[in-house]
């Protein structure tokens, strides 16, 4: 696991290119802590920060093949690379490392742009191809790792993190469209950045830059295959073959790994699974708050003595918030209003203590129909029949009139919110319920003056996901956007900046493409039965899990925040929200703010979902543009 950058000129590098590589490098340390390494030619600077999980000794890059024309820096890991290289040296290939970064060196000689397709693993790499004067990107299919660049007057850069690439002559810029979008959904969608300019390779895609010309391709996707219905027990089996085998794959290390273990199944099946291919004593890791309707730490510890693991523990509290936000903001480079990512940081650094890899279980909810919002899509489909004159005047009026609870996603919040999006087509609705600002709320955050700069609607991600999507089911299309969403945008952002703030690497079984292509043709009747989320994911670990891991209210991994900010974060708010910290850049309705604040404190509205980005945002605007 490591960081990467790169500089490539259009015309040719000047000796100060190779401080600017250093600066970019160096700024990355947290993700590799473990060595560094730099490639210097005319054309191109490539620089690697590394955490040594394979090959410990031999595995430094970058690099190179036998007659050294081909280069290589990349973050990730190959889990198929063994078979991969048994292969290429069956066709004559010399290996001077047994790293899996060698593997993907001699499979673009033998493969050339095609060699991405024949990886399985979770990877952002860059090959420099001196022979052909051609620089290559690619990034893993569903997003784990992070690429980002920027195109300057006289050179392209690339790197890991957006901090590398503000290391160059970039001046800091706002791109106010993805501003709107991250009042919108929480968080910046691909390809934007916060910064103009500044974008993120897609997951899926490879950019090739050569002679000048800078080409970008998708070579994979996600497609659902629509087959005739197997019986129940076959779709069982295949997933629980399937699942061990991911899982069995990124066991593959040099050094000690565990699981992050939240209790749900998702985590607690990836535990079983962990626990069934290797003799290892399993490692796992929990988050829990004092807050009952937050808490999961019962339903971990169920799992973790089921399997006999070696169990850690961790309370967080409203202190930690106050003190971690500021540090958090050094290393998610952009706005992130997803509050998990102070829970996520602390379990990595739980973790980081007796493990250097760790697995988790995101992918199950997009793959399995786990989410809240899916069981909205099915009552919304019954809801929409009612007369709209009778939704408007009597059930809507009903709605908002419910006084604001304390508890964890209640029927008061998920009504309003439920309600604040049912007239707007199914894709948009689901985001309105997932997101932050809905269109009406937005009208009364941003100034005239904001308003007057933003140029595309804040759903234009949605609808330009929804044409690719060649999924005929509605709620396969659902889980197609969430994919290429929240899960590509949000949590894999999260897990991959607050486990590398720790020099942690993370491993998601439920994101192997194989299997994700096997879970997106299971039929989505499987999935949500009625108002039964992850139907058959339950009924394939049902035998193999305590019942009380599979029969549960799902929680998710979240922290009370709507209550600490009501009661002991109160004057941490408004300091952070005050009038003369929002004059600093003028972009926001000072009075509605005002209004927010008030109604959250006093009881009548739970505003955390509104109040925490913009808590976020001038956090991150005070580190990077004040």
């Amino acid at each position: 696991m490591c960081g990467i950058c790169g500089i490539y000129a259009f015309e040719s590098l000047g000796p100060s290119s190779r401080v600017g590589i250093e600066k970019m490098n160096q700024v990355m340390t947290h993700r590799g802590p473990d060595d560094e390494g730099y490639y210097f030619d005319e054309k191109v600077s490539l620089g690697m920060r590394r955490l040594s999980i394979i090959d410990l000794v031999t595995g430094h890059q970058p690099i190179h093949n036998e007659d050294k024309n081909i280069w290589i820096v990349y973050n990730g890991e190959i889990y198929n690379f063994p078979e991969l290289r048994k292969q290429l040296q069956e066709k004559g290939h010399k290996f001077y490392t047994q790293s899996d970064t060698e593997v993907i060196v001699h499979l673009y000689e033998e493969e050339e742009e095609r060699f991405v397709e024949k990886l399985n693993g979770m990877f952002a790499i860059a090959i420099w191809d001196k022979k052909k004067n051609k620089l290559l990107l690619a990034r893993d299919r569903l997003g784990i790792k992070p690429l980002h660049y920027l195109r300057l007057k006289d050179r392209f850069v690339f790197a890991s993190e957006i901090k590398s690439l503000l290391q160059t002559a970039y001046q800091r810029e706002i791109d106010y469209d993805s501003l709107s979008q991250f009042f919108t959904f929480e968080y910046i969608p691909a390809p934007r950045s916060i910064f103009k300019g500044i974008e993120k390779l897609r997951p899926g895609h490879m950019m090739v830059i050569q002679n000048n010309e800078i080409k970008i391709s998708s070579y994979w996707d996600v497609r659902h295959k629509y087959e005739p219905p197997k019986d129940e027990n076959d779709y069982a089996e295949q997933i629980y073959q399937g699942l061990k085998e991911s899982v069995k794959k990124r066991l593959i290390s040099d050094v000690p790994l565990g699981v992050f273990l939240s209790g749900g199944i998702d985590s607690s099946s990836v535990t079983g699974l962990m626990s069934q291919v290797t003799s290892s004593k399993i490692k796992t890791f929990s988050i829990g708050f004092e807050e009952e309707s937050f808490n999961e730490l019962g339903y971990a510890k169920i799992v973790a003595d089921h399997f006999g693991t070696e169990h850690q523990e961790f309370v967080v509290k409203s202190n930690l918030v106050k003190e971690l936000v500021p540090v958090l903001m050094k290393y998610l480079d952009e706005p992130l209003a997803d509050a998990s990512i102070i829970p996520t940081y602390i379990i990595s650094k739980l973790a980081r203590k007796y493990v250097t890899v760790a697995l988790a279980g995101d992918g199950g909810d997009e793959l399995f129909a786990g989410y809240d919002t899916y069981k909205a899509y099915q009552v919304a489909r019954l809801y929409r029949r009612v007369p709209k004159f009778i939704r408007d005047k009597l059930v809507k009026k009903i709605v908002y009139l419910l006084p604001a609870s304390k508890k964890r996603l209640s029927f008061e919040f998920k009504a309003k919110k439920f309600i604040s999006g049912i007239d707007y087509p199914p894709e948009v609705s689901n985001y309105i319920w997932w997101g932050a600002y809905n269109p009406a709320e937005k009208e009364n955050l941003f100034t005239p003056e904001l308003k007057s700069r933003l140029e595309e609607d804040p759903y234009l991600p949605v609808f330009n996901h929804s044409e690719n999507c060649q999924a005929r089911r509605s709620l396969d299309r659902l889980s197609y956007l969430d994919m290429k969403l929240y899960l590509q945008d949000d949590l894999l952002v999260k897990v991959d900046r607050m486990s590398m703030a720790n020099s942690l690497e993370i491993r998601v079984p439920f994101l192997d493409h194989d299997f994700v292509d096997f879970a997106t043709s299971i039929p989505s009747f499987l999935k949500l039965k009625g108002l039964r989320t992850k139907y058959i994911l339950k009924k394939t670990m049902g035998r193999h899990l305590p019942q009380k891991a599979i029969h549960r209210p799902k929680i998710g991994f979240d922290i009370p925040l709507g209550v600490w900010i009501r009661n002991e974060l109160r004057d941490f708010t408004w300091s952070v929200l005050s009038p003369s910290n929002l004059k600093n850049h003028g972009f926001f309705n000072d009075s509605y703010i005002k209004k927010l604040l008030e109604e959250h404190f006093e009881g009548h509205h739970n505003h955390r979902q509104l109040l925490w980005p913009l808590i976020i945002f001038q956090f991150w605007y005070d580190e990077y543009m004040k």
